[in-house]
């Protein structure tokens, strides 16, 4: 059987002209392939399942993640295209509700989304600072951050300019893809940020590229009671004493903490310098963030995360343990989900969220248990409760965003 050859029609590339009213567009990742009845199913990060029915005079080809030329793009047959792949299709909305007769098909290849991914992560980890923002000088375009080192704490200052790409987390979103663009003026102290780019001899200065931000918080609570089918628990906030409903979605990372691990982390937070450090900084949790992913140019449609256990591009949030940098959202991730069902009244765990306006509920991007020896190495505030707001859950990296 001869294959089906989508034609390649480069004058029908995006940007070069508006579309017909009724043109329509879907983007997502593609869950099956009909090669007989000229058919691909995607599914957005929204959850929405497309059917997208090729002709003969439809354009099909395939890009690599970041490029922006379409005259760079080289055809490709629909056979050719896999479940896992990431397509953008354009065209003519069809009788059913999404369901498209496409005009044109973009494809990125998971193999080279997940190349492109390794790449950026790589670049994060080796060009990214992170902390939480004491001061912003907008005229001067800096953002002081305090981060914490093997010697302590220590402030750097961000430097931005007029090319410096801002995004920012959604609030009580656990998913990259809903960080939003941003801008300087969004950023307040005490938020979390992460900046790409590059470093002054000795760190206190970074020429940003980019620039994450997100109003977050970590909180120690103990469970009260617990919820599984509604997917919410009840804690009591160690901070404050009172009590707060925590709901958990289904890209909540939800973890336990090996004995071993837990003491190692507590070590750091007390003071000790054995262990692993800790990278602080926004990111996606597992599910919801992706890691690694840098923004910009024709990466603007792309979702991070796959293949390395992270799921819809993320979401995120800050974080960090302190000391050299290493990624305790990917060692979490490759760790076994967390029951629900399994937690007990009385468990201590670690809890981070975003910072919302009600601060008896909220929406957990990473939840810990197994948090009984960070617990007992918390610093204590005035009354004896203790105090983790400076603990910042490092939960990953940015991921790569979607259009």
């Amino acid at each position: 059987m001869v294959p089906f050859v989508c034609t390649m029609l480069v004058s029908l590339a995006w940007g070069q002209s508006p579309p017909p009213s009724s043109m329509i567009r879907a983007l997502g990742d593609v869950t099956a392939v009909d090669a007989g009845a000229k058919t691909i199913q995607l599914k957005s990060d929204a959850g929405v399942t497309w059917s997208v029915a090729l002709t003969d005079k439809t354009m099909c080809v395939s890009i690599a993640p970041g490029e922006t030329d379409l005259k760079k793009a080289t055809p490709i047959t629909l056979d050719a295209i896999k479940p896992g792949d990431r397509v953008r299709a354009r065209g003519e909305l069809g009788s059913d509700v999404n369901t498209m007769t496409a005009l044109s098909v973009i494809v990125m290849t998971k193999t080279d989304l997940a190349q492109k991914h390794a790449r950026d992560r790589a670049e994060w980890m080796s060009r990214s600072v992170a902390g939480t923002v004491t001061a912003v000088d907008p005229g001067a375009n800096e953002i002081k951050i305090s981060t914490r080192s093997r010697e302590g704490q220590k402030t750097t200052v961000i430097q931005a300019s007029a090319s410096t790409q801002y995004r920012r987390y959604a609030s009580d979103s656990v998913k990259f893809a809903d960080a939003k663009p941003s801008s300087l003026a969004e950023i307040q102290v005490g938020d979390q940020v992460r900046a790409l780019g590059d470093k002054n001899d000795d760190g206190t200065r970074v020429t940003a590229e980019e620039v994450m931000s997100g109003a977050f918080r970590t909180f120690a609570g103990t469970v009260i009671s617990v919820d599984p089918a509604a997917g919410t628990l009840r804690v009591t906030d160690l901070q404050t004493n009172k009590p707060v409903t925590v709901r958990v979605k289904e890209d909540t990372l939800v973890r336990r903490l090996p004995e071993m691990m837990a003491m190692i982390l507590a070590r750091r937070i007390g003071g000790g310098t054995s262990g692993p450090g800790g990278a602080s900084g926004p990111g996606g949790p597992g599910q919801g963030g992706a890691p690694g992913g840098a923004s910009g140019g024709g990466g603007q449609w792309q979702r991070g995360g796959q293949g390395n256990g992270a799921g819809p591009d993320g979401a995120g949030g800050p974080g960090g343990l302190g000391g050299r940098q290493f990624d305790l959202q990917q060692i979490l991730e490759r760790m076994p989900p967390l029951n629900l069902a399994d937690l007990k009244k009385g468990d201590a765990l670690l809890i981070s969220s975003s910072r919302g306006s009600d601060p008896t509920a909220v929406t957990a991007l990473t939840l810990l248990a197994g948090a009984e020896p960070l617990l007992a190495a918390a610093p204590r505030m005035a009354g004896g409760s203790f105090n983790a707001g400076s603990w910042n859950l490092d939960i990953g990296m940015p991921g790569m965003p979607t259009e």
